[in-house]
């Protein structure tokens, strides 16, 4: 009879860091090396979806100490994110960008997040010990 060790963990945060959670781990579990930038441009990204790329270039770009200082580089993580499939663009206007719906990053509301790890010895980790 295998025992398992369950941990639960009760956290109540802004819902920018539910939103950013929900980036993040959607990134470690699929191995998509991002930023802290990276994940703050994608948060934003999220709660102002659809956009026009140029107009939230500016925006995430717009004050000083903000995510980035030039829109250029706030285009270069969108263009790093649209090739790992976390940024799409409108079928019917290239323009207009978002996150990837498959992503399921819940925005509205209240959101609850119930996620359900298991990490299990594998014989051949088994057989290193």
């Amino acid at each position: 009879m295998a025992l398992v060790n369950q941990v639960q963990k009760r956290v109540k945060m802004p819902k920018w860091n539910i939103v950013k959670y929900q980036i993040l781990t959607h990134c470690y579990i699929n191995n998509i090396t991002v930023s802290n930038s990276d994940l703050d441009c994608l948060t934003l990204l999220s709660f102002n979806e659809p956009i026009e790329l140029t107009h939230f270039c500016y925006d995430a770009s717009a004050e000083e100490g903000w995510i980035f200082k030039s829109p250029q580089t706030v285009r270069n993580c969108i263009n790093k994110a649209e090739k790992n499939n976390l940024v799409i663009k409108d079928s019917s206007n290239k323009k207009l960008v978002m996150l990837n719906p498959n992503l399921q990053i819940q925005t509205e509301g209240t959101v609850l997040l119930d996620y359900k790890f298991l990490g299990y010895d594998t014989k051949e980790t088994e057989d290193i010990v």
